[in-house]
């Protein structure tokens, strides 16, 4: 139950310091668990996501060896950061929750800045 409640706390102190900083921008927040990721575009001053992405998709899974590597995560940004696009979001602030920036979550970020987010 420790384990949790820290991870918890961690997520919490990072989306306070995203709120002193983000402004008028959408936050990208990443999930991930063991066998997926997830990556969605919120606008928290209206409490609606603006674009969404995961492993689940049907149309992705066929084309991912698996959705927990790297190269899924990569996938996951550039998936999410054209729909973005698409919906008018161009600037966002990245919200890693209570994962460090390395692997999945750095391969994620630097894919949705490839394909047009900026951050």
């Amino acid at each position: 139950m420790a384990n949790k409640q820290a991870t918890q706390k961690r997520a919490e102190r990072v989306r306070r310091q995203l709120k002193k900083v983000a402004g008028d921008r959408p936050r990208l927040s990443v999930h991930r668990s063991s066998k997926h990721i997830y990556a969605q575009i919120i606008d928290d001053a209206n409490g609606h996501t603006l674009a969404a992405a995961s492993t689940l998709e049907k149309d992705l899974k066929g084309s991912l060896k698996t959705g927990a590597d790297s190269a899924a995560a990569a996938a996951i940004g550039k998936l999410v950061a054209e729909r973005a696009v698409k919906a008018g979001v161009k600037v966002v602030v990245f919200d890693r929750g209570a994962y460090i920036y390395h692997g999945r979550v750095k391969a994620l970020a630097e894919a949705a800045r490839e394909a047009g987010l900026s951050f």
